[in-house]
């Protein structure tokens, strides 16, 4: 039989730790765990069970961070509305800084260390801003127009976009960009609507599904260049709430309510695909990340809060894997 060096010309790498990028095909010994591992793509996208939150809650500021280092902002316990916040390492979710007004129905967006929380209700409906600089939360300038239930999409706590918004009450199309100090309205929607998903940038943003009254949904999905917004292929279903995604050309949308769903769907651009559903269902949860590793977590089964946290990872990202006899 011939040897592993005869096949590929060199040693198998003995190694105290796994390598932190390894590269696809790439095999080695580590010599701590005393196994033989390897590197390769996923071949289709997967939900995996994450860590649960401490306070179970629904319609928070869910759209700040990533999947290894998210923020979970305020939200309803159903009663009550909660000043909390929590922050995940990937596996663990801790209680940091409050926020100074508890809101329901809000929307967020950043980072872990530098994130923007806006709109909601209190009730009631507001306006209120806040910045997160990693430590505290800082009160700044208002939207023009209060609303909740509203999307969120940008970078940072100096690159915003606020988009639509309302429930059981006239909804808008209304979109506001934020500067790092002020709110500027740019561009409306086509179709205003609230409870939608949206995920990218100040400038690359996708608007998806949501509701112009009350249920049942609707399936328009938008794109943002920027300066406008077009209408491009609608999803699959009009249930899904949750979102995640970097730009208007890569995005998941999953979970949602009327009726309750744990589908979920990805965009490349130019056409909703249906992927692998997540374990549990759920509506107005939380959700950032982008097509290739996202989390969703919090939100509510059957009018019942819940703390469950589910890690999405796509198809084509790196897994180790460790080789057995069998």
């Amino acid at each position: 039989m011939a040897t592993y060096k005869e096949i590929f010309g060199t040693n198998i790498e003995v190694l105290a730790s796994d390598p932190a990028n390894p590269v696809t095909g790439q095999v080695w010994y580590n010599s701590t765990d005393n196994v033989v591992k390897g590197a390769a793509a996923t071949t289709s996208g997967a939900w995996a069970t994450g860590g649960n939150l401490n306070t179970a809650r629904r319609g928070f500021g869910g759209g700040a961070g990533n999947a290894t280092a998210a923020l979970a902002i305020s939200g309803s316990g159903d009663p009550p509305i909660y000043a909390f916040v929590e922050s995940y390492n990937g596996s663990t979710w801790t209680e940091i800084a409050d926020v100074n007004t508890g809101q329901v129905g809000l929307a967020s967006t950043g980072t872990q260390s530098s994130a923007i929380k806006f709109g909601g209700e209190s009730p009631p409906t507001t306006a209120l801003t806040e910045s997160w600089n990693g430590t505290s939360w800082t009160e700044v300038a208002d939207l023009n127009s209060g609303r909740n239930a509203l999307g969120a999409a940008g970078v940072d706590n100096t690159s915003a976009l606020a988009i639509g918004g309302g429930l059981n009450q006239p909804t808008d199309g209304f979109t506001e960009s934020w500067n790092g100090s002020s709110w500027t309205e740019v561009a409306d929607l086509n179709t205003g609507r609230g409870l939608s998903g949206a995920a990218g940038t100040q400038t690359s943003a996708l608007y998806v599904v949501g509701y112009v009254d009350s249920p049942p949904g609707v399936s328009n999905v938008e794109s943002w260049n920027g300066t406008s917004w077009t209408e491009v292929a609608d999803a699959n279903s009009n249930i899904g709430i949750g979102a995640a995604g970097a730009d208007n050309s890569s995005v998941i949308k999953f979970n949602g309510g009327n009726p309750e769903t744990n589908q979920t769907e990805e965009w490349n651009g130019s056409a909703w695909t249906t992927v692998a559903s997540s374990s549990q269902t759920g509506y107005v949860v939380g959700g950032n990340g982008s097509t290739a590793n996202a989390i969703k977590f919090g939100g509510a089964q059957s009018n019942v809060v819940k703390v469950f946290t589910e890690e999405w990872t796509g198809a084509g990202a790196p897994v180790t894997y460790t080789f057995t006899d069998s």
